[in-house]
């Protein structure tokens, strides 16, 4: 990824909604570098801190500036592997407007590495979720945009195995440049599992479909993507966001992946690298989309000491990048009898220390995206579990009325704390608890009233 500061008028162009200026109208004539022109440049915000703050912070608060005199923007391309060390050095040498270049790894969806059985079925979690008393409270995800970024979404597949309808706002699911495929009609894998689990306590969401996961690079598999196409998701759900009346704004954003490996990142202190770099544009981008009033959570991953995913490469501390973001919703997993599953990925995080967060319930049967008697697992299926009591709660609780950041604490301080110190790395505050969730929601309304 190349971060320029091109003219304002092509800032502007980027930044505003509409037909964006191409990669040649920005980049045009970066030596030695082979820019992807299918790729449409992004606007990166740029942080503003408070009076005498660290910009390059992100524990603090922040606002981010759009202005064309502010905001830089973001393309794509390739650099020979023989040549990365000499075109890094010249590149703003030969033009000042580079700001930096930054690595694109390889973002990868993070199923269990596990075989074992189901542990209970998503009914279990329902009743665990207390989605009856939800639905008392008026808690349904009613009118709640619920972005799934994945392989993409069967519709039909989660309608029928929930046994009720399922809303998908095609209108505003996005694709990357280079997918096919129409909005909650993908093949049933990955991103089907996910939207299932979220729809579990928030029933009457509006779906988000964006299949980030379906973007290729050569020789790529099926499940991974590239870190640049989730920064151009960001965008375009900040669009989405900014688009909302303000007293009503909501959305939840569900990620069920990460990076594994440093092999497709530049070394930690590398101003390029993604795992430890608060300046890197996606976790700018994401600080820009929590200020802006979205509720984002990842996936903690499966790279727990008892049993790691088999491409668990990081030699400590895998919980990295935005996955480890302070403004987002670290998610680990346990069983629907509490226990935390042995592929649950332990703190500390990189990028903040106190990860995960907290854990949401995963190994269940459920969507049967995998066969039927395959469990929904991974972290990847405790995120969009807490996605949905998330949504649950944006019913009646919009982002005006309940910032992301005090939604994110009230959840820290009800969860259901498994240890006897208070927060610990395998569970995080503890297991999501709808139950306190509710009573909290109920004394804080009192107090407002």
């Amino acid at each position: 990824m190349i971060q320029l500061r091109p003219s304002p008028d092509l800032v502007a162009a980027v930044a505003e909604p509409g037909p964006a200026p191409t990669t040649a109208d920005v980049a045009d004539g970066l030596p030695g570098v082979e820019l992807d022109a299918a790729f449409t440049p992004v606007a990166i915000p740029r942080p503003v801190p408070a009076a005498g703050g660290d910009p390059l912070s992100l524990n603090q608060p922040l606002d981010f500036s759009l202005a064309a005199d502010d905001a830089t923007v973001l393309v794509r391309g390739t650099i020979a592997d023989d040549e990365l060390t000499t075109r890094l050095a010249l590149l703003p040498a030969l033009r000042p407007d580079v700001v930096g270049v930054y690595a694109d790894p390889v973002v990868e969806s993070s199923p269990t590495c596990g075989g074992d059985a189901p542990v209970g079925d998503w009914r279990d979690v329902e009743s665990l979720l207390q989605v009856s008393t939800l639905a008392a409270e008026g808690l349904d995800g009613t009118g709640v945009a619920l972005a799934v970024l994945d392989t993409g979404v069967n519709a039909a597949h989660v309608a029928r195995q929930l046994g009720r309808d399922v809303t998908l706002d095609a209108e505003r699911s996005w694709n990357p440049a280079g997918v096919a495929g129409r909005p909650g009609e993908f093949e049933v894998d990955h991103g089907t599992m996910c939207a299932f689990d979220a729809l579990i306590a928030a029933p009457k969401a509006s779906l988000i479909d964006i299949p980030v996961l379906l973007s290729t690079r050569p020789g790529g598999s099926a499940l991974e993507g590239l870190l640049s196409d989730a920064v151009a998701a960001f965008a375009h759900l900040r669009t989405v966001l900014e688009a909302q009346p303000a007293e009503t704004r909501a959305l939840v954003v569900s990620n069920s992946w990460g990076s594994f490996s440093p092999r497709w990142d530049f070394p930690v202190g590398h101003p390029g690298n993604y795992s430890d770099n608060a300046a890197h544009p996606f976790n700018l981008i994401v600080a820009s989309l929590d200020r802006a009033g979205a509720d984002i959570l990842f996936a903690a991953g499966n790279c727990g000491r008892e049993c790691p995913d088999g491409r668990c490469a990081f030699p400590s501390r895998p919980i990295v990048g935005a996955n480890s973001h302070p403004r987002v919703l670290s998610v680990g997993g346990v069983d629907v009898t509490g226990e935390r599953v042995g592929y649950s990925s332990q703190g500390p995080g990189r990028l903040a220390l106190r990860k995960p967060d907290l854990c949401a319930y995963t190994h269940f049967s459920g969507s049967k995206a995998f066969g039927e008697n395959e469990p929904d697992s991974g972290t990847s299926a405790a995120c969009p579990v807490a996605a949905g009591l998330v949504a649950a709660v944006r019913t009646q609780w919009p982002a005006t009325r309940l910032s992301p950041a005090q939604l994110r604490s009230l959840l820290r301080r009800t969860a259901d704390d498994r240890s006897d110190v208070g927060y610990d790395f395998d569970y995080g505050y503890g297991i999501l608890d709808a139950a306190g969730v509710v009573a909290a929601l109920r004394r804080r309304a009192k107090r407002v009233a």
